[in-house]
């Protein structure tokens, strides 16, 4: 297979698991015999440096004439202004609407070798295999109106939660596609006793229920999710919710897993390409320092095998070479190890080759 794959290292840490990730593609690419071409391209704070522009348009043209992006992280205290007028994140937001990729799809399943990473006690975390299906690009983040004003001697900001039962429902149907091959079940998480838009996502979700009879439909509001997810989460499959509750969610089921640098996303729209990331932000405090954990972005590579170049063969050699990698014993520094992140990509790609 011929692939055209954007990289965008970004901030921080991102250029040191990019590197990373580039070098499991390449590995799969020689031992199943495919061939990747690469272009690395700006984005967020030193694309701001650069360009001006979080998001420079030859950037964004050479992502809609891929087959799959893989972004390293965006950020950092150089740009923490929080009254700029260009921010870091903004290079993320934009990329997401510009590609028309509106879930986010963030598993987290437990390795059975770091249960004692996690807070929680290791019965807790028997069963865990979930999935968190987040709406991308409506709600809060992307609302109007949107700004700040002085009005009667204060200053008054505003943020608008808007949804259409458009954007609902798609992100819905693929919550019901993916829960048909797991264990056919979706949690509908909103909070539909206060907002206008939850009772509205409610409705959708449940409308759209009638058409997957295989697959179980529960509504949780989004205070109880959050204190399940801690409390039970062997009870949860596929979660599907709005922009914010799924950005606080997400974040949330890290701590099943022990570490924000073990956990994956991939963002997806109706057509190629998808973007994919690790959970993880751009960690500054470490940056240069060759220790960050890689396994989020080299697992972001299995998913960027499976749902956009569709090699599934591939996806999940990965994803055993990486559990393999763990099982033996190998760790990072925030797992407790003391292994770099390239020694750490190392043992995957070792286990994987076998």
């Amino acid at each position: 297979m011929k692939a055209t794959i954007v990289l965008l290292p970004g901030d921080g840490i991102g250029p040191e698991v990019m590197a990373e990730g580039r070098r499991v593609l390449e590995a799969v690419a020689d031992r199943f015999g495919h061939h990747f071409e690469f272009s690395e391209h700006l984005i967020g704070g030193c694309a701001i440096d650069a360009t001006g522009s979080a998001l420079p348009d030859a950037t964004l043209a050479a992502c809609r004439a891929s087959d799959a992006v893989l972004l390293g992280a965006v950020g950092g205290p150089k740009w923490d202004d929080p009254t700029a007028p260009v921010r870091p994140e903004q290079g993320l937001l934009g990329l997401r609407k510009g590609l028309g990729l509106y879930a986010n799809l963030r598993p987290a399943r437990p390795h059975p070798a770091l249960v004692e990473a996690s807070p929680l006690r290791p019965e807790r975390l028997q069963g865990v295999d979930l999935l968190v299906v987040r709406e991308l690009t409506g709600g809060l983040y992307f609302g109007q109106p949107k700004g700040r004003e002085q009005r009667n001697g204060y200053v008054h900001a505003v943020d608008t939660l808007e949804y259409t039962d458009l954007e609902i429902r798609r992100v819905v149907q693929l919550a019901f596609r993916l829960a048909a091959n797991r264990r056919k079940k979706v949690t509908s998480v909103d909070k539909a006793n206060v907002l206008e838009s939850s009772r509205l996502w409610r409705q959708t979700a449940t409308t759209l229920a009638a058409e997957h009879a295989d697959v179980q439909l529960e509504h949780m509001l989004v205070d109880t999710a959050a204190m399940r997810l801690i409390a039970n989460p062997a009870g949860f499959d596929v979660l599907v919710t709005e922009n914010l509750f799924g950005d606080i969610l997400t974040d949330e089921a890290a701590v099943l897993v022990g570490s924000m640098g073990l956990l994956p996303s991939a963002s997806l729209g109706d057509t190629r390409p998808g973007l994919y990331e690790p959970v993880h932000g751009s960690a500054p405090d470490i940056a240069g320092k060759g220790i960050a954990n890689p396994i989020g972005t080299i697992l972001s590579v299995a998913l960027l095998l499976r749902y956009s170049l569709k090699l599934e063969r591939e996806a999940s050699a990965l994803e055993a070479a990486v559990d393999a990698a763990i099982a033996s014993g190998a760790r990072t520094a925030d797992l407790g190890g003391q292994l770099t992140t390239r020694k750490m990509t190392d043992e995957v790609i070792k286990r994987m080759e076998k």
